[in-house]
């Protein structure tokens, strides 16, 4: 028996689920005291949930995610609206450090790859398709270079990526933010005083409690007189339907730029650009020409509000829909190469990333979304940090500049090259 759910009834799930997600961040000790994202936790459960009715013969669900990709262009835009050129400055030396872990990473991951599949008697391309293709570059690397690899007589290697870069967007997600937690306990790390915007006295992230024990993907769902004691500060920038339609529609129009941005980039250098990257790009561009020449008032708090409901709404899409007997069905080689790899990023991301990195409270956030995007994605890495900064009611700036600059774009630029590289080595 197969359950089919329309794009609507898909939507409609996602929504529920993202709401049990926050109810239960609330409820549950290790969920708040671990910082597990809210989509992660109604999504993956979902997920789980497929998995016993298909492995039991009940039913098999299928979903229309459709909406998972525009939310995540979205999401991306508004990511790439907060990046002026005068607050990318402020990444400067960081920046550039965060970008050398991210590109040793890379390498360490299919040396590791390679290494093990080779001392395990297995193919050493599939050793690379469970390092930095389906890790750093997540789904979409595992989608694009698996397909690259059967062509050069790798049977299975599509599958391998796949099920390698589903493991690591669960691991990723589950690990980063405890990771983060640990971190903070065990050096005893300060947390900064918090500026007295109204985006933190509705609190990090989705919820607006955060003085009563929760914000981000950790607190509860704002409720009317939560927002009307926010909005009722003296010189508070407020969000209403006019900014937020407003900031909507600019969202809209730089969403389609940046999607027309990439097919042209691709067309020019036939280097191809997810959407996601090219609607990013277009929204820094704008951004910057906005602050010079100040056609348009961008509300920031609008800005926010939407970027935390299309986070949750295309995070959650993607957990729930993740098909996990791929896991289940991996050969017992593949799972040891992948545990070693994730025993290897976590020592790396205590050890050396938080070190590094300042060994702040700042750290310990890009350690949450250094195992986000280094075991998934770039959405699970701003997934992790939200998560993890809600719990202490102050967002790190810095964070959530350097990640999502070097997880969405400049990774690519040493760690594709390197992938085909090892890739024909080991073809040779």
């Amino acid at each position: 028996m197969e359950l089919q759910l329309s794009l609507v009834q898909t939507a409609a799930l996602a929504l529920i689920l993202l709401v049990f997600g926050e109810f239960a961040r609330r409820r549950v000790a290790f969920l708040e005291k671990f910082c597990i994202p809210a989509p992660v936790v109604g999504g993956f459960l979902f997920a789980l949930l497929v998995l016993v009715l298909r492995q039991t013969g009940t039913v098999e669900i299928s979903l229309d995610t459709s909406l998972q990709t525009p939310a995540m262009i979205a999401f991306f835009t508004t990511i790439g609206l907060a990046g002026s050129l005068a607050t990318i400055k402020k990444g400067g030396k960081l920046l550039l450090i965060y970008l050398v872990a991210c590109w040793t990473l890379a390498f360490a991951q299919n040396i590791i790859g390679m290494g093990m599949a080779k001392l395990l008697g297995v193919d050493p391309m599939l050793g690379i398709m469970a390092g930095a293709v389906s890790l750093e570059g997540g789904h979409g690397g595992a989608a694009a270079f698996g397909p690259t690899a059967e062509s050069m007589g790798v049977e299975g290697a599509t599958t391998v990526a796949i099920a390698s870069a589903t493991f690591g967007l669960v691991a990723g997600s589950l690990i980063g933010g405890m990771l983060a937690s640990f971190l903070m306990h065990r050096h005893k790390l300060e947390v900064p005083a918090k500026p007295q915007t109204i985006a933190q006295k509705v609190g990090a992230g989705y919820g607006v409690k955060k003085l009563a024990g929760g914000g981000g993907f950790a607190g509860g769902p704002a409720t009317g007189e939560d927002l009307d004691e926010a909005v009722k500060q003296p010189g508070d920038e407020i969000s209403n339907y006019s900014s937020i339609l407003s900031t909507s529609t600019i969202i809209g129009i730089i969403m389609v730029l940046g999607m027309l941005l990439g097919d042209w980039i691709a067309q020019m250098t036939g280097f191809s650009l997810p959407a996601y990257v090219g609607a990013m790009i277009a929204a820094v561009i704008f951004r910057n020409l906005n602050d010079k020449f100040n056609w348009v008032k961008i509300n920031d708090d609008s800005v926010n509000l939407i970027s935390q409901l299309t986070l949750g709404f295309f995070l959650t899409q993607a957990m729930m829909s993740l098909k996990i007997w791929e896991l289940a069905n991996l050969a017992g080689p593949l799972s040891i190469i992948l545990l070693v790899q994730l025993v290897f990023i976590t020592l790396f991301s205590a050890i050396v990333v938080f070190r590094i990195m300042g060994k702040n409270y700042d750290a310990a956030t890009m350690v949450a979304g250094f195992m986000g995007h280094g075991l998934g994605a770039t959405p699970n890495a701003l997934a992790n940090m939200d998560s993890f900064n809600a719990k202490y009611g102050v967002r790190s700036e810095k964070a959530f500049l350097i990640v999502p600059l070097a997880g969405a774009v400049l990774i690519d630029l040493v760690a594709l090259p390197w992938i085909v590289w090892c890739m024909n080595l080991v073809a040779g």
